[in-house]
């Protein structure tokens, strides 16, 4: 089984796409190469695939990443399943993942959700996608300054606390309340039991 992402940029018609597109190319290109791992098409939506143990920590990087850009937000839909055919390109490969990723979008645009989860198992997509609507309440209210430092913690998760108040010259209290503030504690537990939930499919 793989982890599909398909997502969307949440007013992307406001602001420089030349910014958030460097910095999220750069991003999934920490994960794979394009356009076999990942692509961006249609001006502001994007595919990537990646292993399901890692796909809440990827989901929470590319949130924060987009949601430290100015009036940005991201929708994001998670298909786990199976891939059936693996092209050069992943706009063209096939499977349930790609599925079950694909059609969910679709959906989240109607609901007004910005993320959700899709399996072939009903009793895990309710589990995980009210755990998803509740913590989402949270990552869609981050600041621009919670999601630089969120970002951080999750791209480099040896990274101390004194490291972040240099990197972004403020005190280490600071970064310090603003973990708090984002509940990262928390959130390093909500992935603990989202790969948990994941592996008993």
């Amino acid at each position: 089984m793989i982890a599909v992402i398909t997502g969307d940029i949440i007013n992307s018609q406001h602001a420089e796409t030349e910014v958030w597109i460097t910095k999220l190319k750069n991003l999934l290109e920490n994960w794979g190469s394009a356009p076999h791992t990942w692509e961006i098409y249609r001006g502001d939506e994007f595919q990537f695939k990646c292993n399901i143990d890692d796909v809440f920590w990827r989901f929470l990087a590319i949130k924060s990443l987009i949601k430290s850009q100015e009036n940005l937000d991201v929708r994001i839909a998670i298909g786990i399943g199976e891939e059936n055919f693996s092209s050069e390109k992943i706009t063209e490969s096939n499977g349930t993942a790609y599925v079950h990723s694909g059609r969910l979008l679709n959906d989240l645009k109607n609901d007004g959700h910005t993320v959700a989860i899709k399996t072939s198992n009903d009793s895990v997509n309710k589990d995980l996608n009210i755990l998803l609507k509740w913590s989402s309440k949270d990552f869609d209210n981050w600041t621009m300054a919670t999601s630089e430092i969120i970002h951080e913690m999750i791209m480099n998760q040896d990274i101390t606390q004194e490291d972040l108040a240099k990197r972004f010259n403020i005190s280490q209290s600071s970064v310090s309340q603003r973990l708090k503030r984002a509940n990262y504690e928390l959130i390093v537990e909500t992935n603990q039991y989202f790969r948990k939930k994941i592996s008993e499919l």
